[in-house]
Parts: C-alpha cells; structure tokens; sequence
C-alpha cells in the first residue's frame, strides 16, 4: 500500500537521481557519431588545443533569427560544437549569441568587428524576398581578436574555430619560405594560398644566392611553377637542406600550356633530374583525362555569337585520391596541364606512395601539343588509368629522415594577377595547404581542413540510363515502401479483428 511517505521518498529519490546524473554529464559524457567524415565529433588536435589554453577565449557568435531552416541548421550546428568546445576546454572557452538585427547599435559592433552582412532568399506568404542575414564569429583572447566573417553551410567549422584559437594562443608561427628568382610566380598571385597558410604560418620569399643556402629558420621550402633553370649548386643546397631536417614541396611543370597559343611546350628547369635522385620523375609530357572541365568556345550561329562549353582533357579533374591525410576530404582537384609521375625507386629505404591519380579513361601526350578544341576524342585517346600526379617521398637517404610531396603541375594553385586573375575551387587550395600542414604542422590539424565537405558529385562514367533508374529508385522507392508497409500493416491488423471476433469468451 502507497502511503504519503513513501511517495515522498519516492519523488526524492528520483530528484536524487537526476541531479546526480546531470552533475555527472558534465564530467563524464559520449556521444556516438555515425557521419562519414566523424563531423560531430571533435578531433584530437582540436582537443589537445583546448585542454592547453593558458588563457580564456570568447566566442561571440552574431546570428541573425527567422532564419530559413537550412540555414538555421548552421547555426544550430555551430552552438552545438560551442557546448563541445566549453565542455572540453573545461570552462575556458565561453561563448554568447547576439541577433545584430535587435538593434542598430549591435549591428554597428558586429560590422565593426567585421562581421559582414549576406542577402539570402527568403520564401514569405508565397512570395520570394530577401533578407539580410549575419551568421560569423568573433573569437577574443585577452586583448587579441580572430573573425569568421562568414560561416557557409557545409564548411568544416571545427577547422575554422580551432586553428583561430590556436592562431591567438600562438605567439611565435613556423616558418615557410616561397622561393623565388627562377621564374616562379610572386605570392601576390596565389592570394587564396597566402590567405590560408597566415592562419598558421609566416610566409616568406627566399632566393638562392652564391655565398648562404636555405637558412634553418625555415621548417618548409616551397618550389611552385619555377619556369628558369636551377644552377646545380642551388639544387645541392636543397640536399643540404634536407639533410638539416627541413623538408620542401615541389610543385613543377615538366611542360607548359599556354591557351592563349593554343600549345604547350616543354621547359627545363634542373629540379627534374634532382628529384630522380630521390625516386620521382616527372615525365615529360600532358595527361589528358574523359573526366576533364569545359572551355567556352565562341561560336557563330546566324547573327549571334554563342559561347558554348566543350570538354578539353587536357584540364583534367582530379577525384580518385590515396587514403592520406592530404587527400582526406577532398573532392575534386582541377590540375590544368599535368604531367603524369613515375616512381622509380633508387634506395629501398625511400618510400614513395602516390597521392593522386587520374581517372580510369586516362592517357598521356608528348610535347609540343597543339590545342584543338573541336578535336573529336575517341574511346582509343584515353587507354591509360591511374596514372600518379601528385606523390610523398619519405624515409632515409645518406641517414637522413627526408620528407617531401611532389605534384605534377604548378599551376593549380596560381590564380594570376591582374585580369587574368582567377578564382580557384576550394580543394585545389586544401589540397596544397594539407601538403603544406604534413610537411610543416604536427598538431594533426591537416585533417580538420576538408572536415564538413557535402558535395557528392554523381560519377561521369554512369551512362544515362543508369542515371535515370537512379533518379527515379531515390523519388520512388520510399514511397513504394511505405505503401507496402502500409498494406501488411492493414491486413495484420484485419486478422486480428478476425481472430477477436471469431474468439468465443465463455
């Protein structure tokens, strides 16, 4: 029999229980993270990050509300990794959301600490408007400040606040050097680059000189797109530079294509033959690729002229990718004019592992090339399959630890100056900065950069009809289930009245 007392005790010992569960969660808690990528849960470098802070940082997360609900998932997703974060820093990361739209005032402070403002389309009573939007960050520690801007959906938000908090906590960054004098291009035409690698490191130029090779102050030496030849004595200042523990990045072009003449041409420039030392050969010549971009070609029909897309492989788009730490994340990398990598293994104590490969309708062509962009490619063009275009090297070489990544190409970072500027994709930059981060990074962020990556594009090889079932099998199958489902659970439930009704209760 219930008596008043024992509900009481009842009721206690539930309350009991339930604070004591609580103030448990807060120091023990797990979580299960069933996403590809692991996207909801934080990294160990993230982690390592946190549980060093030596002082408190503040995020402060301007969010504008009514947001539409794909765009409210960002937001919602970014308050959930802020829990992570003040629960893993233990208490030393502390965050707040502010609507800049509640007031003039607040929406002055968030522009003026550069958070900017976005235009997004909206869908009110039937009718498309649209409506100003904030959603970035401002990240403090002590009297120092980092800004994300702009926080898209899909973007690998744990990268973005952990390399700013380590960006703050950092005092002294490593330093890179970017060569110069042999006809590379200048930083000033790879802003995309220059802009990710300040997040972590100080970026220099160096050229070679007669008296002093690389100093050691330098943990990486990048080789980008260098179009003169190397004298030799330079090229052993980049063994001595190896030997002392540095490690370099090379990325070359065997042979250069130039669209505006419709060719491409050999060069030489000495890093070739260096790097056969250390079982790389980029050979010479041009892959051309089935799984390629478009270039607009003017043509005329009647009085107008017509810009229409035509498949050119010698641009060919990269998607079949080694399981590295480089290459984890990443989609698609267009390496405009690359030459294909040989590995050619001249001491067994250098390992050589390819880090990218082209398709499996794939094949090469020797210099001089002539463009024809109407040219009709034929199944027989494309006989070769994955082939290597981008490699690491490691291992020992005269007992030292050597450590370096080649590509095929230099130019896949290079967005130009001036007019010829261009906008890179976002995996030709990953894809560089994750080579630059192995190289150069032991805090393992390398692998937070591509984290969040949502694009899944449909593979070019499936014929169209394949397609098609595909399309019509993800709109209709879900329906057809529930409709069967629907059925068996109809006749289930006849029967049952049937057996319920034919059952004689005495």
């Amino acid at each position: 029999m219930l008596t008043k007392r024992k509900v009481r005790t009842t009721i206690l010992l539930v309350l009991g229980i339930l604070i004591l569960v609580n103030l448990l969660s807060t120091r023990l808690f797990f979580r299960w993270d069933f996403t590809a990528d692991q996207r909801y849960s934080l990294s160990k470098a993230t982690i390592d990050i946190l549980e060093n802070l030596t002082e408190p940082v503040t995020i402060t997360a301007y969010f504008s509300e009514n947001l539409p609900p794909d765009i409210e998932q960002v937001k919602n997703d970014f308050r959930d990794l802020l829990v992570e974060y003040s629960t893993r820093s233990n208490g030393n990361v502390v965050y707040e959301f502010v609507n800049p739209n509640e007031s003039p005032e607040i929406e002055m402070k968030a522009q003026r600490s550069g958070i900017s403002p976005i235009m997004i389309n909206v869908r009110e009573k039937d009718q498309l408007k649209q409506q100003k939007a904030y959603m970035g960050a401002v990240i403090q520690m002590g009297n120092r400040q980092e800004v994300i801007p702009f926080i898209r959906p899909g973007a690998a938000m744990e990268y973005e606040l952990s390399t700013n908090i380590k960006k703050l906590a950092v005092t002294d960054k490593p330093k890179i050097a970017l060569l110069q004098g042999n006809g590379e291009p200048k930083l000033s035409a790879m802003p995309q680059l220059r802009k990710s690698l300040s997040v972590m490191y100080d970026v220099k130029t160096f050229e070679f000189s007669d008296t002093a090779g690389i100093p050691s102050e330098y943990k990486t030496l990048l080789i980008i797109a260098p179009t003169d030849t190397i004298p030799e004595k330079y090229l052993n200042y980049l063994d001595e530079f190896l030997a002392k523990g540095g490690k370099i990045l090379v990325a070359l072009n065997k042979v250069k294509g130039d669209l505006s003449k419709g060719m491409a041409e050999k060069i030489y420039t000495g890093l070739g033959d260096w790097l056969k030392n250390y079982g790389v050969e980029v050979e010479d010549n041009l892959v051309i690729d089935a799984n390629c971009t478009n270039v607009m070609v003017q043509q005329r029909q009647g009085m107008f002229i017509m810009n229409t897309p035509v498949k050119f492989p010698y641009i060919p788009i990269i998607t079949k990718f080694a399981a590295h730490p480089i290459t984890k994340g990443l989609e698609a990398v267009l390496m405009p004019f690359v030459s294909s990598i040989k590995i050619n293994p001249s001491d067994t104590s250098l390992s050589v592992l390819p880090l990218a490969m082209t398709s499996e309708k794939s094949g090469i062509e020797k210099p001089p090339v002539y463009f024809n962009v109407t040219r009709q490619w034929k199944k027989s063009d494309f006989g070769l399959e994955a082939l290597p275009v981008a490699v690491t090297v490691e291992g020992k070489k005269n007992g030292n630890n050597i450590k370096m990544v080649v590509f095929g190409d230099g130019d896949f970072v290079v967005n130009g100056e001036g007019q010829q500027a261009q906008r890179l994709e976002p995996d030709n930059i990953s894809f560089m900065v994750n080579a630059i981060d192995w190289l150069s990074d032991d805090t393992g962020l390398v692998e937070l950069r591509t984290k969040g990556v949502t694009a899944r594009p449909i593979d070019p090889a499936l014929e169209a009809s394949t397609k098609t079932l595909l399309k019509y099998l993800n709109f209709l199958l879900p329906i057809i289930l529930v409709i069967f489902y629907g059925i068996y659970r109809y006749n289930r439930r006849k029967k049952i009245r049937e057996k319920l009704k034919n059952t004689r209760y005495v």
